[in-house]
């Protein structure tokens, strides 16, 4: 079992950046599959990002492909994402999940363990 806390939120104008980071606690990160997820107001939450276990190969969704990058470090017990270029339609509550090992992981029910969130706000 894993316990995920994410920081790294902020307000930040169209076109800036911002990096998020979600550290673990407990034993094993390098063993999970890390995602990343958003909640803007009024929606469900969307899949944004994830990163293997294995081979460190990654997946997005579209709508942040080419702007967003997701990374981890295993010695640190820590998963990022990068995000550039940013837009207002980024504005949401961003979540890290951790999920045992499978292959393109974009569901929530497919995630084990959440962090508590960190809202991203982008002025126009």
């Amino acid at each position: 079992q894993i316990q995920l806390a994410e920081s790294g939120g902020g307000s930040v104008q169209a076109g800036g950046s911002l990096r998020l980071s979600c550290l673990a606690s407990g034993r094993a990160f390098s063993t999970y599959v890390m995602g990343w997820f958003r909640q803007a107001p009024g929606k469900e939450r969307e899949f944004v990002a994830a990163i293997n276990w294995n081979d460190n190969s990654t997946y997005y969704t579209d709508s942040v492909k080419g702007r967003f990058t997701i990374s981890r470090d295993n010695a640190k017990n820590t998963a990022y994402l990068q995000m550039n270029s940013l837009k207002p339609e980024d504005t949401a509550v961003y979540y890290c999940a951790a999920a045992s090992p499978g292959y393109y992981l974009t569901k929530e029910r497919e995630y084990d363990y959440w962090g508590q969130g960190a809202q991203v706000t982008v002025s126009s």
